[in-house]
């Protein structure tokens, strides 16, 4: 097992890996990552899945047979994912009864869905009874519309991934969110033990957007502050969270047998080659946190990331004042929120379109 990986898990951060395919469940890669890696859980999205069926022989079988039927593609990407992900449930169905928290496995609602509540609810439903499994998250994107529909999720009993939160503000209510549909699912006599639920707050686009800018303004300044602007607004972020566990509202809820939302580090993977490989694990270290990571951010910290102790509670100051000095020389950073919502919204729109066109092209093959 790996000292460094241990190290990060022993620190209180849960190791997830941001990957998923049938050759990894099927080959005993994912049980052995587990074992060697410290991996506790798995986060998906629709180009990991179309990586892995364009890659991977072991879906042509399934897709001959549901081409054989008659399905639609888009019934044929249902049956796929929710397989691969109710298998890694199960795989990783001993790491959920040994620590509760995790063990989970994320599968996302159709990001075309993003701007649809009663759609976005529909799906999570679909989803949430098509995996059939306690330890399963579905997530549900933190856009203004997808609010409401993680609400009535989590008041039905169903376990959530809240994912593309970039901003402080769209946090606070992605947690209020959270909190009113266990309120809501406590009225109606759920057991709330059994409700799970994560923020994925994402990190490295902040950096690439604001270093964009930053290149732009081209001062000594300006260029000082490169590769900073990810990590203060995530220590901002944590601080938002702090403040809500602490409040009584949570702590009503804590006794009637709720579950911390635990913030995730989403986007862990360094986009510029200049910075250390692991600054968005290392950085942002600190107990009841998830970091899901793409494998070779998880081999790099393996191979030389440092564990130095909690680095991010009581530092939302430092992380403020980071943010008001961009804000003092130009970047405007609530426009760099509203930038990567909207492009995460159309990336993930993007990336169901390759998906289906993968799955298609694998139709075509099966039926030719």
């Amino acid at each position: 097992m790996s000292d460094r990986l241990k190290a990060l898990a022993d620190a209180g951060v849960s190791i997830w890996l941001d990957d998923l395919s049938r050759e990894r469940i099927e080959t005993g890669n994912l049980a052995e990552l587990v074992d060697q890696r410290s991996v506790v859980g798995v986060t998906t999205n629709p180009t990991i899945f179309a990586s892995a069926i364009a890659d991977g022989e072991r879906y042509d079988e399934q897709v001959r047979k549901l081409v054989a039927e008659g399905r639609s593609v888009d019934e044929v990407i249902f049956e796929l994912t929710t397989e691969d992900v109710r298998n890694a449930c199960d795989v990783l169905a001993p790491v959920a009864e040994r620590t509760a928290a995790d063990g989970r496995v994320s599968i996302e609602v159709e990001p075309d869905l993003a701007t649809d509540t009663e759609g976005t609810i529909t799906s999570a439903r679909q989803l949430w009874q098509a995996v059939d499994r306690p330890n399963a998250l579905i997530k549900i994107p933190a856009t203004v519309e997808g609010l409401p529909a993680i609400t009535m999720a989590i008041a039905e009993g169903i376990s959530v991934n809240v994912t593309l939160i970039f901003s402080e503000a769209r946090y606070r209510d992605v947690m209020d969110a959270y909190l009113t549909g266990l309120e809501q699912a406590r009225d109606a006599g759920h057991d709330l033990s059994t409700i799970r639920s994560v923020a994925s707050f994402f990190v490295s686009r902040v950096d690439a957007e604001v270093d964009k800018r930053l290149e732009a303004i081209g001062s000594d300044v300006a260029l000082a502050l490169r590769g900073k602007a990810a990590i203060a607004n995530a220590l901002v972020a944590y601080d938002a969270f702090a403040e809500v566990v602490a409040s009584d509202r949570w702590r009503a809820l804590e006794e009637a047998g709720a579950n911390m939302q635990r913030p995730l580090w989403a986007s862990t993977g360094v986009k510029n080659p200049d910075y250390d490989d692991t600054m968005y694990v290392t950085g942002l270290v600190v107990p009841d946190t998830v970091n899901t990571m793409p494998e070779k951010t998880l081999e790099a910290f393996a191979d030389h990331g440092e564990v130095l102790g909690d680095v991010v509670t009581g530092k939302g100051g430092e992380g403020r004042a980071i943010l008001e000095r961009l804000g003092e020389l130009g970047v405007d950073f609530d426009d760099v929120l509203l930038v990567l919502e909207q492009e995460g919204v159309e990336k993930f729109k993007k990336s169901w379109t390759e998906l289906v066109e993968t799955v298609r092209g694998q139709m075509e093959k099966a039926g030719a």
